[in-house]
Order: C-alpha cells, then sequence, then structure tokens
C-alpha cells in the first residue's frame, strides 16, 4: 500500500465571542482538513490547526508522501523534521492560545497533523476501529465536560447573526450557559474559562455553579493570568469548590509555589506542554494533572506514552481543547479510550461549533451522557462531506484572518487593550 494523494484544505468557521486571558475569539476559528489517499482506495482523514504558519508546513510536506507506506510513521517523522529544518521559523501569533502554530511545536503539530491521517488509513485498510492500532479500548464511552465561557452576546462587527448563546457576564447568565449546554449534551462535570473578568467575580461564578449544580465536579481555567498572590487568595475563597485548579499563574515555579502554599491539585496545559517541561515540573512538583493535546505533543502515539509517564509519576491525565471540529473529536475520543489511566472528564469546545458547519457527513457528532461513543466503525467512524468542506473553504478564503489573533480582536473593543501577563 502506497500513498498517491494527499490534500490539505484551509478552513474557516464561525466562532462565537468568547472572552479568555488574552482577549476574544475572532468570529472565525481557523483549521486544516486532511486527507490521505492510498493506491487501494482508502482515504485517511486528519484534522489540524489552520493558522498560516501552520499551512505552510502542512503544504511543504505533502507532496513529499507520495509513495510512502501509511505505515511508515518513521519515514513520516523523518520526511517532517528535514522541511522543518529547511524553513526560517515562523512567527507565533496566537502561539500561547494554539500552541501547535508555536514554531518549537511545528515538527511535532505536523506530524500529528499527518499521523492521525495516516493511524486513519492504517485502520481502514484493515476494517478496524483506529482504537484497536493503539492496544484497543479499555471504554466505548469516553467523558467530557461543558467548557463555560464569559461572552458577549455577538460579535462587535456583526459578521453574521448571533448564536444562540446569548451573553454570559453575569453570575446567572453563566449557570443559565452550564444548564443549556448540560441539557443538550449530558455533561456530568464543568469547566469554566477564566482569566478574562475581575477573579473575584469569576470565583462568584463559580460559586454559583456549585450551588446550581452542587454534584457536579469544577474546574477553573484563568489561563495564566493570575498573579501567584492573586491565585492564592482566590483559592482561599473557592475552598474545595474545585475538582483541580487549571493555568492560575504563570510559570512551573509559581505553580510549584502555588501548590506547595495551597495543597490543590493542579491542571495545566500551558506550562507542560512537552516532554522536557514534563520532566521539569516533575522535579518542582509543579502539577498534578497533565492536559493532554495530541496537536502539538505529537500525535496519537505521544499521547499514549504521556499517559504512562503520567501514570509511572503518579500525575493524573485528561485532555485539552481548542476550537475543533469532528475529526479531531474522534481523534481525541479514540486515543482517550486507549488511555487506561484518563482520570477526568476531557475538554472539548464542540458545543460551541454551529450546527451547520460541520465537515463530516451526518452533521455534529452526538454527545450522549457527556460522552463521545467509540463504535466498530473503520477508522476513526466518520466520512468527510466535500460540499462543507467546499463551503467551509470559500469562508476561510473570504474571511480575512490568515492567523488567530484574540488580541487584535479585542482591540475592537477596546482600542488601548494590551498584553499584560499576569493581569490580575
Amino acid at each position: 500500500m502506497k500513498i498517491i494523494r494527499v490534500t490539505v484544505t484551509p478552513i474557516a468557521f464561525r466562532d462565537a465571542p468568547l472572552l479568555n486571558a488574552s482577549g476574544i475569539h475572532e468570529p472565525y476559528a481557523l483549521r486544516s482538513i486532511i486527507e490521505v489517499e492510498s493506491d487501494n482506495g482508502h482515504v485517511g482523514l486528519g484534522e489540524s490547526y489552520g493558522d498560516a504558519p501552520v499551512l505552510a508546513i502542512l503544504e511543504r510536506v505533502k507532496n513529499q508522501l507520495i509513495g510512502l507506506d501509511p505505515f511508515n510513521l518513521n519515514g513520516l517523522r523523518t520526511i517532517i523534521a528535514a522541511t522543518v529544518a529547511g524553513m526560517a521559523p515562523a512567527a507565533e501569533s496566537g502561539a500561547e492560545l494554539a500552541p501547535g502554530s508555536h514554531a518549537s511545536k511545528a515538527i511535532s503539530n505536523t506530524y500529528s497533523a499527518f499521523e492521525v491521517a495516516l493511524l486513519d488509513l492504517q485502520a481502514r485498510h484493515l476494517n478496524a476501529p483506529l482504537v484497536d492500532l493503539l492496544g484497543g479500548a479499555v471504554r466505548t464511552e469516553v467523558p467530557f465536560s461543558a467548557y463555560l465561557f464569559f461572552k458577549y452576546a455577538q460579535h462587535i462587527d456583526s459578521p453574521y447573526a448571533p448564536d444562540g448563546w446569548g451573553e454570559a457576564l453575569s453570575e446567572a447568565q453563566i449557570v443559565a450557559q452550564a444548564q443549556k449546554m448540560i441539557d443538550e449534551n449530558g455533561f456530568e462535570s464543568i469547566k469554566l474559562k477564566a482569566g478574562a473578568l475581575a477573579p473575584e467575580h469569576e470565583v462568584a461564578c463559580i460559586k454559583a455553579l456549585k450551588k446550581a449544580f452542587p454534584k457536579a465536579p469544577l474546574r477553573i481555567d484563568p489561563n495564566g493570568n493570575w498573579s501567584l498572590e492573586t491565585a492564592v487568595r482566590m483559592a482561599e475563597l473557592m475552598g474545595d469548590d474545585l475538582q483541580y485548579y487549571e493555568d492560575p499563574t504563570p510559570g512551573l515555579e509559581g505553580m510549584a509555589e502555588l501548590h506547595r502554599r495551597t495543597g490543590l491539585p493542579l491542571a495545566t496545559n500551558m506550562v507542560v506542554t512537552d516532554f522536557d517541561e514534563f520532566r521539569r515540573s516533575v522535579a518542582l512538583n509543579s502539577v498534578q494533572i497533565v492536559l493532554a493535546d495530541h496537536h502539538y505533543w505529537g500525535g496519537l502515539q505521544a499521547t499514549q506514552r504521556l499517559s504512562l509517564m503520567c501514570d509511572t509519576f503518579g500525575l493524573g491525565v485528561s485532555m485539552h481543547s481548542n476550537s475543533h471540529l469532528g475529526i479531531s473529536l474522534m481523534a481525541m475520543s479514540h486515543v482517550a479510550a486507549a488511555v487506561p489511566n484518563l482520570s477526568y472528564a476531557c475538554d472539548t469546545h464542540y458545543p460551541w461549533q454551529e450546527a451547520d458547519e460541520e465537515v463530516i457527513k451526518g452533521g455534529k457528532l452526538p454527545i450522549r451522557n457527556g460522552c463521545v461513543s467509540i463504535t466498530r466503525a473503520p477508522g476513526l467512524g466518520v466520512e468527510l462531506d466535500h460540499e462543507q468542506l467546499a463551503k467551509l473553504h470559500e469562508q476561510f478564503l473570504g474571511c480575512g484572518i490568515r492567523s488567530r489573533d484574540d488580541v487584535r480582536q479585542m482591540r475592537k473593543y477596546q482600542p488601548d487593550w494590551k498584553t499584560v501577563k499576569p493581569r490580575f
């Protein structure tokens, strides 16, 4: 079996005005959809970032894969490493929010993008679900968490009609957002994206969620936007309300000191993003839960290695999310299904994506009882809708966004907005 065609299609889909530590989401999120076809007629699918630096590397690599055996993942890595070595480092706009765009993640991000497609292709050739190539499923229902955001009712420049979620700035509005998300998806745990408004207000929203959903495990994620002292003070206010405290303060040293002072379990997708940072974190006891993301950790098999390392050092493991569509959701779900020590429900932005902007046949994937189901369908278990792909590609061509920049978007609301970390 040999690869005969590789296609990379950049797309854009509507993204809600979600507030975060770096500003606010732009009206459109960018992704890339990857198709890898073999000489026996199978097509493997992948999904990755759609920022310009990422697309430049994906485009440079794709034609070099023609003739490669889809099972030759070491050959894939060699091609990618040589290609990246021959390119100038890319600018890092949006890199903190989409770490795969960071120049230091170029090889791991590119490898992951194609590895998923090749694993999907392998599994289709074998007429087996992708999870079987990862050792088999230890669970067929993969739990996810409701992912709440402070948000405005609509984007400032109104490029399209307001979304159906409405404004969420007050405690009551955040509770209503959680209720809607739980009603629609059955989530049993809740995460609040913080670091955008006054810390005391964000903690008050956690308190309101605790009152409204007393049995639901809660997490809060300020994205490193609270100083150490603020993070300690907010921890005292929240007490034992949290299941874990995610990236409240910057840096491995800051997180280590916060854990020492509060004893709370700390989670991260920001200070442990590769195996060198993992090693340093273990030495410092910075974090107790690592939130994996196959897009920048280097693929599904690397995520398995990370989970083994977490098990070795007694750390919890779960998954981080950026704005994504169904191919990424299924890739996350297949590797999560193969990770025995998945300790917590995974993050996903999927409920925020509009129903008419999915690129897989049949529309958006169901999340029932807070879980995504793994079936015995070959590969990832999804097929590409080429009409939808073409629609979202046209949207990419017309939206004018080429790299995610939440700071730029925030300056449309507040012209003097500056990047300050930590802000509070």
